[in-house]
């Protein structure tokens, strides 16, 4: 069953004669402007940045809030992208401003485990190198996506003293030292929690206890799952995440999360696991388009069913929206890796582009058109976006149809950006 919420947006940087002769459904005429790819090298006026604040629950008086801080992460990726950096700098500043909200299950104010301490998970990915960087079950550090950026970094500078391969995901201890030994200052785990998420720990534990006193044996078990479905519902699942592309036409992406309300200690989410929490892949030959994904939801479903690179592998379909929602509905909603779930839930933002003349020959007109999309079984989802033509973020919360249940249904919603310059 797919509850479908289709609202389409177009965001135009620059408009010529040409263009307004054209029709403002590009999800339809996608094809049409691919045709007219060239590789050329270009100067583009900026680039374009999607982020989202979690698939779940956004209640109506936590909203404004949500939006802020979305709002804020799209600027600080814009101010990046207008100063010149790439893509997986703008992506790794946006993940960077989510995380410092208290509001975001990533970094501050994360969610507590059952020792009540707070444990991160963190990737990040670069469409042009192809490179990635992750940590796991990070504990004291304030933002671990800037351990994930700097193990990419690392990574890209070669092999290490005597041959010896550099590391792109690290977990525990040993990824909280490494990021101290290279620069990253350690912040105590007391100071990343907050009030809110303090008093919600406490609030589970009682719960667990109380469940754990009612009964023993098989109906004990089952009560403490239940309560654990309870504790770990749509509202819960608010994993961080961002896509971008810079003025050169690259692609980067990335996640971070602090995992589902207590969790075992240890424990890996999606946000860390290749394939799983991000995805970025610059256009290549035997792919014409450039494309970016980050998710967030439940992470072992998410982990089991690789959406994020499934989602990634689709958008080379021609139809972009009709591929996303064929990707979540058979990859994730029916995965048969998931066939025992009675409410699989998750969500993905993406974009795809390719460089598009958008303009008569004459003109030397060219540019880079980039669809982006979202979509999630969630009851909600927190998304901003913003190009560098922007004077600021559109923010919005995407929510279920009426009547559709989390988990078995789907929304998905989108819009277009057009990115023009002069070609050199």
């Amino acid at each position: 069953m797919i509850g479908l919420s289709s609202n389409v947006g177009v965001m135009e940087s620059l408009k010529n004669p040409a263009e307004e002769q054209q029709p403002s459904s590009p999800l339809n005429s996608w094809s049409k402007k691919q045709e007219s790819c060239k590789n050329h090298k270009q100067t583009l006026a900026g680039g374009f940045v999607l982020v989202h604040a979690g698939a779940g629950y956004h209640s109506e008086s936590k909203a404004k809030e949500y939006k802020h801080v979305c709002k804020r992460a799209c600027q600080r990726a814009v101010d990046r992208l207008k100063a010149g950096a790439l893509a997986v700098e703008a992506v790794a500043a946006a993940l960077v401003e989510l995380e410092d909200s208290p509001f975001t299950n990533a970094g501050m104010g994360s969610n507590l485990n059952l020792s009540g301490e707070i444990e991160c998970d963190a990737s990040i990915m670069d469409g042009k190198t192809l490179h990635y960087g992750a940590v796991g079950a990070i504990s004291g550090i304030k933002n671990p996506v800037l351990v994930a950026n700097r193990l990419l970094n690392e990574a890209q500078k070669g092999k290490l003293s005597a041959g010896r391969i550099p590391p792109c995901f690290l977990v525990g201890r040993g990824a909280h030292d490494w990021a101290v030994s290279h620069g990253i200052p350690p912040c105590p785990s007391e100071k990343m929690a907050t009030k809110f998420s303090l008093s919600a720990y406490k609030r589970n534990k009682r719960k667990m206890e109380l469940a754990e006193k009612i009964d023993t044996g098989h109906n004990q078990t089952k009560k403490r799952r239940q309560s654990c479905e309870n504790e770990n519902g749509p509202g819960c699942l608010d994993t961080v995440g961002a896509v971008v592309v810079d003025l050169e036409g690259n692609v980067a992406a990335a996640v971070s999360s602090g995992g589902l309300a207590m969790k075992h200690p240890g424990r890996v989410g999606q946000a860390a696991h290749y394939g799983c929490g991000c995805w970025a892949e610059n256009a290549c030959n035997m792919n014409p388009y450039s494309t970016a994904v980050s998710t967030s939801g439940c992470g072992e479903h998410l982990i089991r069913t690789m959406l994020a690179r499934e989602c990634s592998a689709a958008m080379q379909s021609e139809d972009a929206h009709q591929a996303l929602l064929e990707a979540m509905q058979n990859k994730f909603i029916s995965s048969p890796f998931l066939a025992g779930e009675e409410r699989v839930l998750g969500g993905v933002i993406v974009l795809r582009c390719c460089r598009c003349a958008e303009a008569p020959p004459s003109q030397n007109i060219q540019g880079i058109l980039v669809e982006f999309l979202w979509s999630h079984t969630t009851e909600s989802m927190c998304v901003g976006y913003m190009s560098a033509q922007d004077s600021k973020a559109k923010t919005h919360i995407s929510r279920l149809p009426p009547g559709a249940v989390p988990g078995q249904c789907l929304a998905i919603e989108g819009g277009v950006c057009r990115l023009m310059s002069v070609a050199e």
